[in-house]
């Protein structure tokens, strides 16, 4: 995977896991909070935010270096509302029951604060490609909160999962889960096993980072080690191979001086001819 993609991953992973609009950012509560009471009502607003997320970034990045800094936000609204339009035409021809469902929490998308943040925060600010990326991954970010919330509230509350039953016969629904303050209290329950799962995954990270920092270090702790005993054993050669050289040198001095005594020995004991003379005459 190449760095190009690698970043578009990474901006792609940040809306669905990291900064998640819901469980993180907290952002868009209102329509978290009322159209959770089923699936199929959860599955239906989450994919009408992020084909308005996605196409509005898009949109947003192209046309960032001509839309004026003074109006920006009265821009962006103008895009966002086309794009909701769009979505809104579409839900009433092919999903008339979801359009019911909904309500009017359909064209309340055009002031929905994730869109707003993000078009604001980094559609203005980057290329059209990463835009786009974003706006799937924190629309898709947004539409698992929802689907997610709606999951807990409906089993719990009617027994059913997108209108199939999957409780058993003499189970109880629970109310409440279907009722306003349901929605405030599993809300409050996910974020607060999502928050902790987070802390436990960064320690877990951490854990993992300081054991490759302490392996590297051990490892570089023996390297070390190996390269002052190679230094040592090096010097020591050199020594010995020093001394043998010396041992060398003083055998071959010793030899010369030798042969020199033995030299001078035999001239000394070797009788020249005018002494033979003298010894004559003495005699004579």
């Amino acid at each position: 995977m190449n760095k190009k993609a690698k970043e578009l991953f990474s901006v792609l992973k940040t809306g669905l896991l990291d900064q998640n609009p819901i469980f993180v950012q907290l952002l868009g509560l209102c329509p978290t909070l009322a159209t959770t009471t089923s699936v199929p009502n959860a599955v239906g607003m989450g994919l009408a935010a992020t084909f308005v997320l996605a196409c509005s970034n898009a949109l947003i990045s192209l046309l960032r270096k001509f839309i004026p800094n003074e109006v920006r936000i009265a821009g962006y609204i103008v895009i966002i509302s086309g794009f909701v339009s769009m979505v809104q035409m579409l839900i009433k021809a092919y999903f008339p029951s979801l359009d019911k469902s909904l309500g009017v929490f359909i064209p309340l998308i055009v002031v929905n604060c994730i869109i707003l943040a993000r078009a604001e925060a980094f559609a203005s600010k980057n290329p059209v490609l990463p835009s786009l990326m974003d706006g799937i991954g924190m629309g898709l970010g947004f539409t698992g909160a929802l689907t997610i919330i709606a999951s807990v509230r409906e089993v719990m509350g009617a027994g059913t999962f997108s209108g199939i039953r999957v409780t058993p016969a003499g189970y109880e629904p629970v109310q409440m889960m279907i009722m306003p303050y349901g929605a405030f209290i599993t809300l409050g329950i996910l974020m607060a096993a999502v928050a902790f799962i987070r802390k436990l995954s960064e320690k877990i990270i951490i854990s993992k980072a300081e054991t490759v920092e302490n392996t590297s270090n051990e490892t570089s702790g023996v390297n070390q080690e190996t390269n002052k005993i190679e230094s040592e054993i090096k010097e020591n050669i050199s020594s010995d191979s020093s001394k043998t050289n010396e041992k060398n040198l003083t055998g071959s001095d010793t030899s010369e001086n030798v042969s020199v005594t033995k030299a001078s020995g035999s001239s000394d004991s070797v009788p020249s001819k005018d002494d033979e003379n003298e010894v004559e005459e003495v005699e004579n």
